[in-house]
């Protein structure tokens, strides 16, 4: 292993080693037995396409090039820590960042739906963070539509010539607030107003997390560009590996 990655491999271990181990709450992830018997299951059969396409992916990318694990196991690496820092809010609930818009800029939103899951399972399991019978509504949330948004925003800001780290910290934050607005419409479906049905609810809990998640969003896009400049400075040919330096004009 070249002597670059390796430095950021340690980096990498110290800042799981740090953060990673966060005390059980109950954080924005929907909570264990939340949701009803039949939105589980339909949120998790929605899920299940994007899944499809996101092992497909993930693994036609390896077989491109096996240096590439290196690349996403950083980027699950670095969701599963971001995530699993969840901050209170003075609304008496908890947010989190999400940190998958790093491994959409990278590896597209599709391969971000296996790491997002994986990383779900393993919070609800070892952190009691979230739960595994809302796993299908959290997957969509943070996993699909979350980096789905990342995804778009960044190539429309390459398409518009955009600064490259501009266009990263606006995939970053917005992928960020548009989780949190999935996850209240999900919630919202589930538990309508009585005044005013889904639309009042979905106000109702985006009101909740507001105050702290659009500072946590702003927080995100900062990481996720730093986090790239030290890829882009330590990881330049697995970057070139994935297409990444050569579909862009480096800074």
């Amino acid at each position: 292993m070249p002597k670059k990655q390796k430095i950021l491999l340690r980096a990498y271990i110290v800042f799981v080693a740090m953060f990673a181990i966060a005390p059980a709450s109950n954080a924005m992830h929907i909570m264990e037995g939340y949701l009803p018997a039949g939105y589980c299951v339909a949120w998790g059969v929605v899920c299940l396409p994007f899944l499809i396409a996101g092992f497909i992916s993930l693994r036609n990318k390896v077989k491109e090039n096996r240096r590439n694990m290196t690349l996403i196991a950083m980027s699950g690496a670095f969701i599963f820590v971001i995530s699993s820092l969840k901050i209170p809010s003075v609304t008496g609930s908890c947010s989190h960042m999400t940190g998958t818009g790093l491994g959409a800029i990278l590896f597209g939103p599709a391969s971000v739906s296996v790491l997002g899951i994986i990383v779900l399972i393993f919070q609800a399991v070892l952190l009691a963070h979230g739960g595994l019978t809302t796993l299908g509504a959290n997957t969509f949330s943070m996993a699909i539509a979350g980096p789905l948004i990342s995804f778009g925003i960044y190539k429309l800001c390459c398409s518009m010539k955009v600064n490259r780290r501009a266009g990263v910290f606006l995939a970053a934050f917005m992928g960020d607030v548009f989780t949190y607005c999935v996850t209240s419409i999900q919630l919202a479906l589930a538990y309508p107003s009585e005044a005013g049905g889904v639309a009042a609810s979905a106000v109702k809990f985006l009101g909740v997390f507001a105050p702290t998640q659009l500072p946590l969003a702003v927080i995100e896009g900062i990481l996720t560009v730093v986090i790239m400049i030290g890829l882009e400075t330590y990881a330049k040919p697995e970057l070139k590996s994935i297409g990444f330096l050569s579909r862009e004009k480096e800074a």
